[in-house]
């Protein structure tokens, strides 16, 4: 059976930030989600919980970070072409997120990043394979 990923992000508005991840063409997955928690389908292996701040808290003994101001984890995606890493962080730009990092080039590899409506950071990447 293969692994699967579960992101668990805190959030302060879960309509905004669900809306965010879903104008990226990602889905629900509403067996996983209520007023508490939106479960976001980035791959069959690859999940992204969006977790109010109260709910979240009940899963920590620590303060939960503010990821607009700290940075608590660096999320990477790889995707399979310069096309689509442009694509999807020009798609989160449009839709409420901001620019993280100033882009990445160093053969084979080909990086952007954004930060989500709350803060998060993320980088799409794309990594030339020699045949």
């Amino acid at each position: 059976m293969a692994m699967k990923v579960f992101v668990n992000l805190p959030v302060r508005d879960l309509g905004v930030s669900t809306g965010f991840y879903q104008a990226l063409g990602f889905v629900v997955n509403p067996q996983f989600s209520d007023e508490n928690a939106t479960c976001i389908v980035i791959s069959e292996e690859i999940y992204v919980m969006l977790l109010v701040h109260p709910f979240f808290a009940t899963f920590t003994t620590k303060d939960v970070a503010d990821a607009t101001t700290d940075t608590e984890v660096i999320t990477a995606l790889s995707v399979d072409s310069r096309a689509e890493v442009d694509r999807l962080v020009d798609k989160a730009l449009a839709s409420g997120g901001s620019t993280a990092m100033s882009p990445m080039e160093d053969a084979p590899m080909y990086l952007r990043s954004f930060q989500d409506p709350d803060g998060h950071q993320w980088e799409i990447v794309y990594m030339e394979m020699g045949e």
